[in-house]
């Protein structure tokens, strides 16, 4: 056979990519990416996401309030489908784009496999992207704090936290979760921290910031205090609500999704540091999650000019908001990276290297993969190597000893398809 022939015989099409494509397929260019520039990295993924609709059925089953149960469990087998109980308007969910691949619904087949169908795809998505650990939040539920019924963010919460924690983390020790906080209900959180504190998957708390809570309320002061004692971080995870009235000017998905995940957490931020939060819970780690980076360095210098001038209005400060603001952490994802000048800008004003934390959002329609750190010309070894996954075990605790396969193995398991 001819050398010709011979390849044309290793050489065989293969199928379009689409929502129920192999998670190892669609990533395979993120693993020899993986081979390439960072086998040898402790990786961490700071944000990763259930598709928990597609698994609603079994979050519905552990709520432990009957009547919400049954009209959950009435609705998923009717009118309200996966959708059941959620304030989701599906003539708005506009996280598809035309003519994008889609993935994020992780409906892949999985027969023959065993373990939960979430946990699977989470380990293929792992193996591919080269990660030693991945933190999951849930997706649907993010809007929750804009929900018109606060008993049913509860009752969702304790299910959600209770499916994590029996059903899902324990099947691989490489998935830690952060428990979700009804934050609308101040008592309810406390209860969730009191009960899960000491559970030795959930490495934090989270808030979906999508909400219109003042940060800095009293009804919220034990609930900081109990979550300092603990010493694990408080993370706001940042979402969109097109529902919000200050929106309602905006005509595209790609406008409101453009300002609303650092709409939310911006607030939050000021709210925390103007009422000198910092100084009161000196020891609580705080976390901010999906706004990307641009908006850090403008929110640094607005805040210490606001603050300069009118420096009776935050009589509890000690500093300015910027020395505050760079001894929190936040996430990389989505990072902006249109102009590498300004990024790097960004990036040393916030003390990245020390402050800064990968995350993929996988499997939504904008995630990054861990190149996207790597391939920054102006970032040392080092540097890469603390975003990537160093800083991240030091904020959650997290052993160092390498979980992932090599990426050759990985690309080994899955002929002609790299």
């Amino acid at each position: 056979m001819t050398s010709n022939k011979l390849e044309a015989a290793r050489i065989r099409e293969l199928e379009a990519i689409h929502g129920q494509s192999d998670t190892r397929d669609v990533l395979a260019r993120a693993t020899s990416q993986a081979q390439a520039a960072y086998d040898d990295y402790f990786v961490v993924d700071i944000d990763a996401h259930v598709s928990e609709d597609h698994f609603w059925g079994e979050v519905i089953e552990l709520i432990d309030n009957d009547y919400l149960r049954d009209l959950g469990m009435t609705q998923l087998k009717g009118f309200g489908g996966n959708n059941a109980l959620l304030n989701i308007a599906p003539g708005l969910s506009h996280q598809s784009v035309g003519g994008r691949i889609g993935h994020q619904g992780r409906r892949e087949p999985v027969e023959g496999v065993e373990g939960h169908p979430f946990v699977i795809a989470a380990q293929r998505g792992m193996d591919a992207m080269g990660l030693d650990y991945q933190i999951v939040f849930p997706s649907a539920m993010l809007l929750l704090g804009m929900h018109p019924q606060d008993e049913v963010e509860v009752a969702l919460a304790g299910a959600f936290n209770r499916w994590m924690v029996e059903r899902i983390l324990p099947m691989d020790r490489r998935l830690k979760g952060l428990l979700y906080l009804p934050y609308n209900t101040p008592e309810a959180c406390e209860a969730l921290v009191e009960k899960y504190a000491g559970a030795d998957d959930i490495i934090g708390f989270t808030v979906c910031s999508t909400r219109n809570n003042a940060i800095h309320s009293d009804v919220y002061m034990r609930l900081y205090a109990m979550i300092e004692e603990t010493g694990k971080p408080l993370a706001f995870h940042s979402g969109y609500h097109w529902g919000d009235p200050s929106f309602a000017q905006l005509n595209r998905f790609l406008s409101m999704h453009a300002l609303s995940f650092t709409h939310y957490n911006q607030i939050h931020v000021t709210n925390w540091l103007i009422n000198a939060m910092p100084e009161r819970f000196p020891k609580l780690k705080m976390l901010w999650v999906e706004s990307g980076l641009a908006w850090i360095p403008f929110l640094m210098q607005r805040l210490d000019h606001e603050v300069l001038m009118r420096p009776s209005e935050a009589p509890g400060m000690k500093r300015l908001p910027s020395e505050y603001m760079q001894e929190m952490w936040y996430t990389s994802q989505p990072l902006e990276r249109t102009n590498m000048e300004l990024l790097e800008a960004t990036m040393k004003v916030m003390k990245a290297e020390t402050q800064l934390l990968y995350s993929s959002d996988w499997p939504h329609w904008d995630w990054d993969p861990p190149s996207t750190i790597t391939s920054l010309p102006f970032l040392s070894d080092q540097a890469k190597r603390n975003i990537l996954g160093l800083n991240a075990a030091r904020l959650f605790n997290l052993d160092t000893t390498p979980l992932k396969p090599k990426a050759d193995q990985v690309l080994a398991g899955r002929p002609g398809r790299s």
